[in-house]
């Protein structure tokens, strides 16, 4: 019977398997790390566009910002899809 920090045996089964199933997970690999990169950066670029283009007057333009936010939309999702099926393919 383990006690201490723990505290009863149920908590050290479940911490075991909690360890256990994040050492399952497929490995993020150097191509699936660029491609998730690209993913955050045009996320954060359509954040960006979308309070730029509520607050009334965009620093670059209406035209350009709503080309950015067009333009990453898609940028995002593409490459979070890539990440995760190349991540997939390396498990």
């Amino acid at each position: 019977m383990v006690q201490g920090c723990i505290g009863s045996p149920v908590r050290v089964v479940v911490i075991c398997k909690v360890i256990y199933l994040e050492a399952s997970f497929p490995v993020l690999t150097p191509k699936s790390g660029l491609f998730l990169a690209i993913s955050c950066v045009a996320a954060i670029a359509a954040v960006g566009c979308v309070f730029e283009l509520s607050s009334g007057i965009p620093q670059w333009g209406q035209a350009a910002t709503t080309a950015i936010l067009i333009g990453s939309l898609p940028v995002t999702v593409i490459a979070f899809l890539a990440a995760v099926k190349d991540a997939r393919a390396n498990f």
